[in-house]
C-alpha cells in the first residue's frame, strides 16, 4: 500500500502540492476566522479544593475567583503611616482598574483585618478576583498594575510589588522555535551534506506545524484547549517532523545511490524508512492520548493538540514528501558542502566498529550502562511534587519582590494562606463553626486566622461561611503540605463529625496540593496504560516477546534517570544556579508530561534501530551480524535525529520561567541519554547476549497477533539466506 502512495504521489507531484498548499491555506483562513477560544482557567474534578471553588461561585460569586496582593514598604521613618494618602490613593485606583476586580481590602480599612507589619514598614492590600486570574487579559494586567503604581506616586520612600498569578506575565515563551529551526538547520546540513538535502526535512517541518496550530485553533471549538497547547506542539511537531523526513530522506538517498531510479527510490524508501515513521509516530499518539487517563482536563486538551501534530507530521511525511523527492529526483545532492563526504553511512565505519566493541564484551558494558542510569534514578526516591510559587521567580521581578516584602514582613505564610469554606444547615451549626474557628487558632502551625465571613439572609435558613487561615510557612515547603493534610484530617474533621456543617478548605496551596495528589495517583495506571499498549504493538511488529519487553524496561530506566537528575537540580539544587532556578518541587504535571512525550519520542529510536536490526536478521539469519550492521546503517542518523531534538528542547531553558526550564531540560536529558546510553549500548549489548532468543514468540501468541511489518526486507521479496542462516548456526550465534 505504501508502495502505491508512494508512486502516486511521486507521479502526481503538481497535483499533490497543490492540495496541501490549498489545505494549508484554507486551514490557516479558517483559524483566523473560526478559532476557538483556547482555555486559560481550569478544574481538578474530585478534588477537595474544587469542590470548595465550586461552593465558593454559588455562594460568593466575588471571592470564587484568585486573589492577589499589593505590597507597600516605606523603610523611612514613620513607615507606611507617613506615606498613607499615596498607600490609600492607590488602593482607589485598584478597586476601578478593571471590571474583573470585585473588592480590594486595604490596609488601612477600618472594617478589615490587620494588613501592616509590627515594625510599621510593610503593608498590603489584597484584591479579590470574580474570575480565575488567567481569565485576565495581559493588557489587562499591565494596566491594573500601571493604574496602582501611578497612584502611589513614583517616589524612594514608597516602593510597590506585587504577589499572586494575577500579575505573572502569561505571554507564552517565543522565539525558541526559530532557534531551534535554525540549529535543527545546521545539525541537517552537517549530518546530510547538502543544502537541498537539508531543505526537506525542514520544509515538510514547517508546514506540518502551520497546519497543525491551524487545526488546534478549529478544535478548540468542541474541547478545552489550554493556551500553551499550540506551543507544546509546535516543539513536538518540530521535532518529529524532522526526524521523520531525516529517516526517509537518508533511505531515499541510499536508494539512488544503489542506482534505483527516483521514482523506485520514492517507493523504497516509504517501504522501508516510511513503515517505521508511521509506526513509530502511531506510538507516540498512543503515549500522548494516554494523558487522558489522567483525568485532568487541561492534558486533554494538550493530548489532543501534541497528537494532532504528530498526525499531520506522520501523513505530510508519506504524502508531501514523496512529491517534493518528485521534483527533485536526482538533484537530493545538490549544492553540497565541503565538509561532508558523500556516503550517508558505512557498513565498517564508526558505528559498525562501535557495535563490534560492545558486542565483544557485551555483559561489561551492559552491567556499566544500568548501573549509570540507576545511579542515576536514585534521586527519584525523594521525588517530592508539587509547585514552584513566587519565591522561585526570577529575582528582581514585581513578583519575587512582592513575595520577599511578604515573607519579611508578615512571615511566608502569608503567600499561600488556606480558605475553610464551612456550609451550615441550620443556626444551631454555628456552635459547631465557632468551635472550629476556635481550634484552628489553638493550632501551632496556624500563624493567623480570620474572623468568619457569612452570606447568611435573613430569615432564610442555611449559609455558607469562609474563614481564611494563614500558615507558618511558605507555600511549596514540605511541612505546609503536612500542615493542610493536618488541617483537614486532625482538625475539621473531628469537628464537625457528627454535626450537618460540610467543610471544604482550598486556596492556592490547598489546590496546588489536591492537584499533586492526584497526579501521583493516577500516574501509575497512566504508565501501565500506554506501557501496555505499546508491549503489544512492538511485539506484533517485531515478532518477539523479549524486545518489547526490553524496550519498556529501558524507556522506563531512561526516564527514571531523566527525572533523577531534575530533583537533584530543581529540589536539591544541584548547579541550579547555572540554568537561573532556586530550590523547588518538581512540578506536579511534569512526571507525566515528560513520560507522555519521552515514551513515544524514545518508542521512535527504538523502532526505526531495531526495523533495521531486524531487516538485516531476516536477510541473513544471523543475530550478531544483525546488530553491527543495523546499527552501522542508522547509528548516525539516530544520533542526528536526537541531536536536533535536544537542541528543539534545550531551547526551553533559555525562558525564564521555571517550570518550562524544567519540562525543557527533562525533554533534553531524556532523548540525550535514550539516544546514547540506551540506544547505542545498552540495545547492542543485550541483544548481543540474548542472542536469537531475542526473536522468540510463543507459536500460540504467533497466531493471535495481528502481522504488522515496518521495514521491506521483512517481506518475502527478501528471503532469509539460508546459507547464512547455516553459518550463523554453527557459529553459536
Amino acid at each position: 500500500m505504501l508502495a502505491e502512495i508512494a508512486r502516486r504521489c511521486h507521479d502526481r507531484r503538481r497535483f499533490v502540492l497543490a492540495c496541501w498548499i490549498l489545505a494549508l491555506v484554507l486551514v490557516v483562513v479558517l483559524s483566523q476566522t473560526m478559532a476557538g477560544r483556547e482555555a486559560t482557567s481550569f478544574s481538578v474534578p474530585g478534588t477537595e479544593s474544587q469542590q470548595a471553588i465550586d461552593t465558593l461561585k454559588v455562594a460568593f460569586p466575588a471571592r470564587s475567583g484568585d486573589t492577589a496582593n499589593i505590597v507597600f514598604e516605606a523603610p523611612g521613618r514613620g513607615g507606611v503611616e507617613a506615606v498613607r494618602n499615596r498607600v490609600e490613593a492607590a488602593v482607589v485606583a485598584a478597586r476601578t482598574a478593571d471590571p474583573h476586580i470585585t473588592e480590594v481590602v486595604g490596609p488601612f480599612d477600618p472594617s478589615g483585618p490587620s494588613q501592616v507589619s509590627v515594625d510599621g514598614r510593610v503593608a498590603f492590600a489584597e484584591i479579590r478576583l470574580g474570575v480565575a486570574a488567567d481569565d485576565v487579559s495581559n493588557v489587562a494586567r499591565i494596566a491594573i498594575a500601571n493604574a496602582i503604581t501611578t497612584a502611589a506616586g513614583h517616589d524612594p520612600a514608597l516602593r510597590v510589588a506585587f504577589t499572586g498569578s494575577l500579575f505573572t506575565s502569561d505571554t507564552a515563551p517565543g522565539g525558541t522555535e526559530a532557534i531551534a529551526l535554525a540549529a535543527a538547520a545546521v545539525i541537517l546540513l552537517v549530518a546530510f551534506g547538502s543544502l537541498l538535502a537539508m531543505l526537506v526535512p525542514v520544509l515538510v517541518a514547517v508546514v506540518s506545524i502551520a497546519m497543525a496550530l491551524g487545526l488546534i485553533a478549529l478544535v478548540a471549538n468542541v474541547t478545552k484547549i489550554a493556551t500553551f497547547t499550540g506551543f507544546v506542539a509546535a516543539m513536538i511537531g518540530l521535532g518529529v517532523g524532522i526526524d521523520y523526513a531525516l529517516f526517509i530522506v537518508t533511505r531515499y538517498r541510499r536508494a539512488l545511490r544503489d542506482g534505483s531510479e527516483p521514482r523506485d527510490a520514492v517507493s523504497s524508501a516509504l517501504t522501508t524508512a516510511g513503515r517505521a515513521v508511521l509506526f513509530a509516530g502511531c506510538i507516540v499518539v498512543v503515549s500522548l492520548l494516554g494523558l487522558v487517563l489522567m483525568g485532568i482536563p487541561v492534558a486533554n486538551g494538550v493530548a489532543v493538540g501534541a497528537a494532532l501534530a504528530v498526525v499531520v507530521t506522520m501523513v505530510a511525511s508519506v504524502t508531501l514528501l514523496p512529491a517534493l523527492f518528485g521534483f527533485i529526483g536526482h538533484g537530493i545532492d545538490r549544492f553540497r558542502v565541503p565538509f561532508r563526504r558523500n556516503a550517508d553511512d558505512d557498513q565498517h565505519g564508526f558505528w559498525w566498529r562501535w557495535s563490534r566493541r560492545i558486542q565483544h564484551r557485551p555483559m561489561r558494558w551492559a552491567a556499566g550502562s544500568l548501573l549509570l542510569l540507576l545511579s542515576l534514578s536514585i534521586p527519584v526516591l525523594g521525588l517530592r511534587l508539587g509547585f514552584p510559587d513566587q519565591g522561585n521567580d526570577p529575582p528582581g521581578s514585581p513578583t519575587r519582590q512582592g513575595y520577599d516584602l511578604m515573607s519579611r514582613g508578615f512571615g511566608s505564610g502569608y503567600n499561600g494562606p488556606l480558605v475553610v469554606v464551612m456550609k451550615v444547615a441550620t443556626p444551631s451549626d454555628r456552635v459547631t463553626v465557632e468551635r472550629l474557628v476556635d481550634r484552628l487558632r489553638a493550632d501551632p502551625g496556624s500563624a493567623s486566622v480570620s474572623s468568619p465571613q457569612s452570606n447568611a439572609t435573613p430569615g432564610v435558613a442555611g449559609s455558607t461561611e469562609i474563614v481564611t487561615v494563614t500558615p507558618r510557612t511558605a507555600p511549596q515547603d514540605a511541612a505546609t503540605a503536612t500542615w493542610v493534610r493536618h488541617i483537614r484530617r486532625d482538625v475539621i474533621e473531628p469537628v464537625v463529625s457528627g454535626s450537618d456543617v460540610t467543610v471544604k478548605t482550598t486556596g492556592a496551596t490547598a489546590y496546588n496540593i489536591d492537584t499533586a495528589d492526584k497526579v501521583a495517583n493516577r500516574l501509575p495506571w497512566f504508565f501501565g496504560g500506554v506501557i501496555v499498549f505499546s508491549f503489544i504493538l512492538l511485539m506484533a511488529v517485531f515478532r518477539s516477546l523479549l524486545v518489547p519487553l526490553k524496550a519498556a524496561i529501558m524507556n522506563l530506566l531512561s526516564i527514571g534517570a531523566t527525572c533523577g537528575i531534575l530533583v537533584a537540580i530543581f529540589q536539591w539544587g544541584w548547579g541550579g544556579s547555572l540554568i537561573g532556578v532556586s530550590k523547588q518541587p518538581i512540578a506536579a504535571f511534569v512526571p507525566m508530561m515528560l513520560f507522555a512525550i519521552l515514551f513515544g519520542l524514545s518508542m521512535d529510536y527504538e523502532v526505526f534501530l531495531l526495523s533495521r536490526v531486524k531487516e538485516e536478521h531476516d536477510r541473513t539469519g544471523d543475530n550478531a551480524r544483525a546488530v553491527a550492521d543495523g546499527l552501522a546503517a542508522t547509528g548516525r542518523v539516530i544520533t542526528a535525529a536526537a541531536a536536533i531534538m535536544v537542541t528543539v528542547f534545550v531551547s526551553f531553558v533559555l525562558l525564564p520561567d521555571p517550570i518550562v526550564k524544567m519540562f525543557g531540560l527533562g525533554l533534553a536529558l531524556a532523548i540525550l541519554i535514550d539516544a546514547t546510553v540506551v540506544r547505542m549500548v545498552l540495545v547492542p549489548a543485550t541483544m548481543e547476549l540474548l542472542g536469537e532468543a531475542n526473536w522468540w514468540l510463543p507459536k500460540w501468541l504467533d497466531a493471535v497477533l495481528p502481522k504488522i511489518r515496518t521495514e521491506r526486507g521483512t517481506d518475502s521479496e527478501e528471503p532469509v539466506d539460508p546459507e547464512h542462516v547455516g553459518v550463523a548456526a554453527m557459529a553459536g550465534r
